[in-house]
């Protein structure tokens, strides 16, 4: 027999589109768009195709696994959970519960994925990442902003007079919002892009600006005085609903436009011009999340936004400091699922430096470390360290569908369903403000098991099991709590499968920011390092560092791949993927390199190697290697990066990172 059926997809991206999926015979046989879904419109991109092919998969992992001597050995789900139960309970009982340390990230979007933090918390508590290696550093920047980190819903581009895509090839990553760019550009709006990499983006702008790596904020910097010296500051929005003004005045009459030309590498003219386009509201402004992953990150965000603000582009149609949307996620009930009351003993690292954490705790030392959502050997930064600290503690348990990096280090691993074989909601804090149900669809092959039957029985052997007993749809109603009394159902939704949520369409139209003092605020109350704006630059610099720069001169970018979701789709591929070395033409040029040619990739940290493309337009001295790619396939590239934090402690400083390049054999 064979059906159609609605679903949704579960990945952590902008887009969150709506599926159809054919399923014949209890198996999957196709994955395709919605097109009733309102804002994705029957249009998915490959990495949601892909989903089909790592549902089915030969490569799946179908049962419990133990290493023993070194070798894995199929075990009985009751001898894993027996096991892993008792270390739990020791641990505990010796140690203290934060003496396990549990490594989540964000694999699957589903609501219920946030019962993993149930467990623990009604485990007692354990050692948690904090931070965020993706987008932390900017939500952040917005909170100290704003009060919150709020975007303007999707039609509210084509009110945009000029809308600047800067540091975000949304034609890879968002390609809803893609077509609504051109959709716009129809109508008349003027697009441009600031990257450091000329990309499919740029190809459908009116003016593409290349900026040096890190150096986003002193452009904006740069902007700023430029307005301020045309007299198209926003005076009453200034006047009437900001704080610390004066600050950010002082701050660009200390450097000259040439000097911010100079460090930048943007022509003067360009920084006029781009100050004439933010003057000419209403201007929107999309950020990306490459540009905050700097030790100067947050910083930087916070001046983009002060650009927005100052420009008069704040809570107007067609304007907005679009970087993410948390109030989507913000409409659920997170609360009722985590149980945060429960836990005792509390204790976190933060997740960039999670592998120097675990290697130098005390008090007590991690003797178990869980990881759920994420493939942490492949995706946390300096992977030598993240090797080396996951191998030291006793017991490293992974929750898994596939032998990744991590798996293989693990002392048990524990088959997980996929999303067609459990039922979930999903939504993205990113874009569009609608969520969507995926229905159970399929059974799981082998004995692969849903993460929450995994929490659930864990519980009742570790005595808790009543906090986890309640059926799939009433753990969803709790999550929907609130939104019910807003006549938002999860009947509803089972129904309806998309409904939108209430959130605010353009966010400050009323000028009530959620920061401590009401306003928007240039200079943060009560926040570190005295709340001012800075012409901070990267940590890995030629300005910053002219000794390191010297050794190591190419700055190395890691943006989201293409085919995969970070580290999901590489083993999936037809044919393996290799280790892709894109460089600027001058460094082709000076290194006498031709598309093809192999070479070593290296700094302080470590070394990779893989094949020279050569990248059209690229701002000169610039490198990049997609992110997520497998040891077995060449990677990772995070062999390379560095696990410092950003300024505000919560983001990453993945692309604050010179290497050099030789060709190879």
């Amino acid at each position: 027999m064979t059906e159609i059926r609605k679903s949704a997809c579960p990945l952590n991206c902008w887009d969150s589109c709506g599926f159809h999926v054919t399923v014949e015979n209890d198996k999957i046989t196709k994955v395709e768009g919605d097109p009733s879904h309102p804002i994705t419109k029957g249009k998915i991109c490959g990495r949601g195709r892909m989903l089909e092919t790592r549902t089915n998969s030969t490569e799946r992992l179908l049962h419990p696994l133990k290493k023993v001597n070194g070798e894995f050995k199929q075990i009985s789900w009751d001898q894993a959970l027996d096991e892993i139960a008792l270390k739990l309970k020791e641990i505990k009982e010796q140690y203290g519960s934060t003496a396990v340390l549990h490594s989540h990230d964000y694999a699957n979007n589903g609501i219920l994925k946030n019962l993993d933090q149930r467990f623990f918390n009604s485990y007692g508590g354990v050692t948690e990442v904090y931070g965020s290696l993706c987008w932390g550093a900017g939500i952040e920047a917005q909170k100290w902003d704003f009060g919150n980190a709020w975007s303007h819903e999707p039609e509210d581009v084509l009110n945009s007079k000029n809308i600047v895509i800067w540091g975000r090839n949304v034609a890879r990553t968002n390609m809803h919002f893609y077509e609504k760019l051109l959709e716009a550009k129809k109508k008349g709006a003027r697009i441009l892009v600031i990257d450091p990499l000329f990309n499919a983006t740029a190809k459908i702008a009116d003016k593409y600006i290349s900026v040096k790596p890190g150096m986003d904020g002193l452009l904006a910097a740069g902007i700023i005085k430029e307005i301020l010296r045309l007299g198209l500051e926003d005076r009453e929005f200034i006047d009437h609903h900001t704080l610390g003004f004066r600050d950010v005045e002082k701050m660009v009459d200390s450097i000259t436009l040439e000097k911010i030309s100079k460090m930048t590498e943007v022509p003067v003219e360009n920084i006029q011009y781009l100050g004439q386009i933010f003057g000419d509201r209403p201007t929107s402004t999309f950020m990306g999340l490459g540009m905050q992953r700097y030790k100067n990150g947050g910083n930087t965000i916070r001046l983009i936004d002060a650009l927005v603000a100052i420009s008069g582009n704040i809570g107007i149609p067609g304007g907005g400091a679009n970087y993410a949307n948390l109030q989507v996620g913000q409409s659920f009930d997170i609360g009722n699922l985590t149980l945060n009351h429960r836990k005792s003993s509390h204790r976190q690292f933060s997740i960039m430096k999670q592998a120097e954490e675990v290697l130098a705790a005390v008090d007590p030392e991690i003797k178990m470390i869980f990881v759920t959502c994420g493939n942490p050997l492949t995706q946390v930064p300096d992977s030598s360290i993240v090797e080396k600290a996951f191998s030291s503690v006793s017991t490293l348990v992974v929750v898994e569908q596939y032998m990744t990096d991590t798996a293989r280090l693990a002392d048990y691993i524990l088959p997980t369903t996929t999303s067609f074989e459990e039922e979930d909601f999903y939504y993205s804090s990113m874009y569009h403000h609608y969520v969507n149900y995926g229905p159970k669809l399929v059974s799981a092959p082998g004995e692969a098991k849903s993460d929450l039957w995994i929490w659930t029985q864990l519980a009742n052997r570790l005595g808790f099991g009543e906090d986890f007993a309640f059926s799939r749809e009433q753990w969803m109603e709790m999550a929907l709590e609130s939104l019910a009394k807003k006549g938002i159902t999860f009947e509803q939704l089972k129904e309806k499968h998309t409904l939108e949520l209430p959130v605010e369409p353009i966010p400050w139209s009323n000028y009530n920011f959620k920061t401590p003092s009401g306003k928007y605020e240039f200079t943060s109350i009560g926040k570190g390092d005295d709340g001012q704006l800075k012409l901070a630059l990267p940590e890995e610099s030629k300005w910053s560092n002219p000794e390191l720069a010297e050794k190591y001169p190419y700055h190395l970018l890691t943006i989201h791949p293409l085919r995969s979701n970070h580290s999901q789709n590489y083993h999936l591929f037809s044919k393996d993927p290799e280790l892709k070395v894109e460089v600027a033409e001058n460094i082709a040029a000076d290194k006498q390199l031709t598309n093809g040619d192999l070479v070593r990739v290296w700094n302080q940290r470590g070394e990779v190697k893989g094949v020279i493309s050569i990248l059209p337009k690229a701002h000169p001295n610039t490198i990049n290697i997609d992110e997520g790619i497998w040891k077995r396939f060449g990677g990772p590239v995070n062999s390379l990066t560095s696990s410092g934090e950003s300024d505000n402690g919560l983001g990453s400083t993945l692309y604050d990172c010179l290497v050099n390049l030789e060709r190879t054999t």
